[in-house]
């Protein structure tokens, strides 16, 4: 079966089913449409002494990295708000994969972290766009990368976040939707209501990508390769791979391994998206 294919069933399953087939590993790709009427979350799991220093740069910078929630130390069964999760869930296998890091440096890539969540660790679920596509399904404006059955495309960019402690010189990454000009005050509006999940696009055309330093837009940084037709023009919102890059920015500096969903695969949450709308 094709993954466009196999996405159109996900579509329809409640968030428990499909975090079993990504903890049986059965599902390993991307989660663009998969529960498409439940938001979903990016992860990034941090050793508790940034703990804090993360919690104010997510404050500080709420449109690339609006956080939801996060565990107890060392508790990967646990969410500070059962809004968006219910019992029976487990951070370290319940993503369709994880990358973890070290120093900066991207060390290895799996479907379950059992092995890397230590005792000493805090997971932070930050709100994902995908959250906002289903809504703009249902207004005839569909994301190109769902009728291809591939994942966004993402890029890093040159805008800078406001600082938290030890995150300093860090820089936004964002995703890609194409639309035509005459649509995009149609995409602002429906997406700006979903500000736990980045909100309103922060620039668009191709001099917005000027803007955002990105070299060049058929090599994106992560996700999948994007298809922007002539009567259209790129659009961009935060994304929540930001913690990642400040992450590898920081280099050294954050001791101990770090943990992240990887690009594109994230969790579905118990929270429709109608609901974390309502939830400013």
């Amino acid at each position: 079966m094709s993954q466009k294919l196999k996405m159109a069933e996900y579509a329809q399953l409640e968030p428990y089913q499909f975090r079993q087939l990504c903890r049986d590993a059965k599902h390993t790709s991307h989660t663009s449409g998969a529960c498409e009427k439940y938001a979903q979350a990016n992860l990034i799991v941090l050793p508790k002494e940034y703990a804090n220093d993360f919690i104010n740069l997510c404050l500080r910078n709420p449109v690339p990295c609006p956080l939801l929630c996060q565990t107890p130390v060392g508790d990967p069964f646990t969410v500070d708000d059962s809004r968006y999760l219910q019992k029976g869930f487990d951070l370290r296998t319940d993503f369709p994969s994880y990358n973890i890091y070290e120093n900066g440096e991207l060390r290895l890539t799996k479907t379950d972290v059992m092995d890397e969540w230590s005792s000493n660790h805090i997971g932070f679920l930050i709100g994902c766009s995908h959250s906002f596509e289903h809504e703009l399904c249902e207004n005839g404006l569909i994301p190109r990368h769902l009728t291809l059955g591939r994942g966004v495309p993402v890029y890093k960019t040159t805008k800078n976040l406001d600082p938290a402690g030890v995150f300093i010189n860090c820089t936004y990454v964002v995703s890609m939707r194409p639309y035509k000009p005459e649509d995009v005050p149609k995409v602002r509006k429906i997406t700006s209501r979903f500000r736990k999940t980045h909100g309103e696009p922060i620039d668009w055309g191709y001099d917005g990508a000027e803007r955002l330093g990105i070299p060049d837009l058929k090599r994106p940084d992560f996700g999948g390769q994007p298809v922007i037709h002539d009567n259209e023009i790129p659009v961009f919102w935060g994304c929540g791979v930001t913690p990642q890059l400040v992450v590898m920015q920081q280099k050294e500096k954050i001791r101990g391994p770090v943990i992240s969903h990887t690009t594109g695969a994230m969790l579905t949450l118990d929270i429709t998206s109608e609901h974390i709308k309502r939830l400013g």
